[in-house]
């Protein structure tokens, strides 16, 4: 707590009660234009309230904050969260704000940050949400470290930044995905040996993660149980939030391409992988050369999961939730409701519906 050894005078020049304090180095003048005992007794209490408000230290540069910040996040988080964000602070925010104070920052300086990132690198509208979060996030660190009380409300996206396109595939493309196992390697026709994994994806949603870190023992007769993900960084996880551990009940289509996989690795056991995707570079790289031979869209496995999202919009809001793991804030396409009973089965019935139509149209 600070400690006041003086108090409010009356300034007769500018008819207010002025006091001056200095805390950490950092001098400030506090005032009150009531007349009377009732405005020294106010000019005090403002000074107090600086003195007592809990910062610790207002010296503190905002460049050697943020990397004991990322490093917190080093040691608790996985590298796919924190080693992007170490790039977003070299890349987007150390040249703006790095030598600033942390005392001093203001919610324009924040701002600042992600106009200037849109206005130099033409940064998506993802890409500057993530930006956003990691400012709001390094100020909740200082709010806890007691180097500021400031709270940015009002950090917005510019309005011009891109919003990301994403290849969806259409029914034409989906008839072709689960009619040709087809690709060219090395100049010769081959079975692609990742196509039940793309199939999975489209009938499931699942993550590419997910699929690279699925095991025999997570696939059930009529679900898969999911408890873990491998990131880019062939890191295991717990998978990207809180949703993302869940239960995911399979189509007749599903289970098809899941044992039609079985029967192809040959002897399986409990711990071993579904499928043999080396690294995520891999998966993408088979996935491209698949479309391009099958004259489809070239599209990522993110954007097959998108493409389930889309074919699954026929489905309740909060069922499509619960299949592909978002969290309650995540607008898949409504609003998020708790599951029930007679769910699972709905989810089959009405997956199996719409594949079998889309087939059809083959």
């Amino acid at each position: 707590m600070g400690v006041r050894v003086n108090t409010a005078v009356w300034i007769e020049s500018s008819q207010r009660w002025r006091i001056n304090v200095q805390k950490n180095g950092v001098r400030r003048s506090f005032y009150s234009s009531k007349p009377g005992r009732n405005g020294q007794r106010e000019a005090n209490r403002k000074a107090d309230a600086w003195l007592d408000d809990g910062i610790e230290d207002q010296r503190v540069k905002v460049g050697a904050a943020y990397l004991k910040f990322l490093e917190g996040k080093r040691q608790t988080t996985s590298r796919s969260n924190w080693a992007p964000m170490m790039s977003r602070w070299t890349n987007h925010i150390s040249s703006v704000i790095a030598r600033k104070q942390i005392s001093a920052l203001t919610e324009q300086d924040l701002q600042d940050v992600l106009d200037r990132a849109y206005a130099r690198s033409k940064l998506s509208r993802k890409t500057l949400m993530s930006l956003r979060a990691d400012l709001c996030s390094f100020m909740k660190y200082c709010r806890k470290a007691k180097l500021t009380t400031m709270f940015p409300e009002d950090l917005t996206i510019p309005t011009a930044a891109p919003r990301g396109e994403r290849t969806v595939l259409q029914p034409r493309d989906f008839v072709v995905l689960f009619n040709s196992d087809r690709t060219m390697y090395y100049r010769k026709v081959v079975q692609d040996d990742m196509i039940h994994a793309y199939r999975l994806a489209v009938l499931t949603g699942l993550r590419p993660g997910e699929l690279r870190g699925l095991r025999w023992r997570d696939v059930k007769k009529d679900r898969l149980e999911l408890h873990q993900s491998t990131n880019s960084y062939n890191e295991i996880t717990d998978g990207k939030n809180q949703n993302a551990r869940r239960c995911v009940e399979l189509s007749d289509l599903a289970r098809m391409e899941l044992e039609a996989q079985r029967r192809e690795s040959g002897k399986v056991t409990r711990d071993m992988l579904v499928f043999d995707i080396p690294t995520a570079k891999q998966f993408e790289q088979h996935l491209a050369r698949y479309c391009e031979y099958n004259n489809i869209p070239v599209c990522t496995p993110y954007e097959l999961r998108h493409t389930f999202v889309s074919i699954a919009k026929v489905l309740p809001a909060g069922l499509v939730k619960s299949l592909v793991g978002h969290s309650e804030d995540m607008d898949t396409f409504g609003v998020y409701g708790h599951e029930l009973n007679g769910d699972a089965q709905q989810q089959v019935n009405a997956l199996n519906s719409v594949f079998s139509r889309l087939l059809a149209l083959g």
